[in-house]
């Protein structure tokens, strides 16, 4: 109880997973974890919006991004960030022989407008048309924004609304969490190296979690946790994991406030 709380646990969160190493099977499973995450937020009420996406034919995603609100999600889902790895056999694979491929998971503290300052005078705003999936009207006019932030050099694009207003609103609450992200891993890189490896760094390298198909068994690397039911899990039913890195968080916080 005495441990110091974690400042931005109550925050509603941004993620954004992005398929890694291993072509479509890294898509697909991107779509997995994406299914997986909504399933539990549905369990935990809390509510998710997506924000922006791009699929590919086979029915994954290349890349997918969606909100998080409710009842402290960055407490829930903040260790989620880092390199998920996949080892199965793919459906496509005639051989029979085990693949790996990775997924990137970036959960980031959503900003209000108070806790990034953002001048207007560092941002090129550029307005385009958008392409692929949408409404009629989304191919024929001008409302996929794209922002740089000229001193950081992010760029966050979304072209998901056929509003180019909304499309820059979501856009900018994108960039206002990476920063404030970036804020983060700088004060992490301050503090423990156990502390710095629960949480992730700025790079997003760690391979935090395999999920083993043919041995069923997923691990999780940072608190050496490991358990049976795959199936389960991509179901939304990760509580346990969740549960064991948060007690690890809070052991942490007592050793190093004693």
């Amino acid at each position: 109880m005495l441990a110091p709380k974690d400042p931005n646990d109550d925050k509603n969160v941004i993620v954004e997973i992005r398929a890694g190493a291993g072509g479509d099977e890294a898509s697909l499973f991107a779509a997995e974890l994406y299914r997986m995450y909504l399933r539990y937020c549905e369990a935990h009420n809390l509510k998710t919006e997506l924000i922006s996406e791009s699929a590919n034919d086979t029915g994954g995603y290349k890349e997918v991004v969606f909100g998080v609100k409710g009842d402290a999600p960055y407490s829930q889902l903040k260790f989620e960030s880092g390199v998920h790895r996949v080892q199965r056999v793919p459906a496509t694979e005639s051989q029979g022989r085990i693949h790996t491929s990775t997924v990137t998971v970036a959960v980031l503290p959503e900003a209000e407008e108070t806790d990034i300052e953002i001048n207007p005078a560092d941002l090129r705003i550029d307005i385009y048309r958008a392409s692929g999936h949408g409404g009629q009207s989304v191919n024929t006019t001008d409302s996929a924004v794209r922002i740089t932030h000229l001193p950081s050099g992010l760029v966050v694009t979304n072209q998901d609304e056929k509003s180019q207003l909304k499309n820059k609103v979501k856009a900018m609450s994108v960039l206002r969490s990476r920063l404030l992200q970036q804020k983060i891993d700088e004060e992490n890189a301050k503090l423990t190296a156990e502390r710095r490896s629960l949480i992730g760094s700025g790079d997003r390298s760690e391979k935090i979690r395999p999920y083993n198909f043919p041995q069923d068994r997923i691990t999780d690397h940072r608190i050496g946790y490991s358990r049976s039911g795959i199936p389960q899990a991509m179901d939304g039913r990760i509580d346990d994991l969740v549960e064991h890195l948060q007690a690890y968080e809070r052991e942490l916080a007592a050793q190093n406030a004693s």
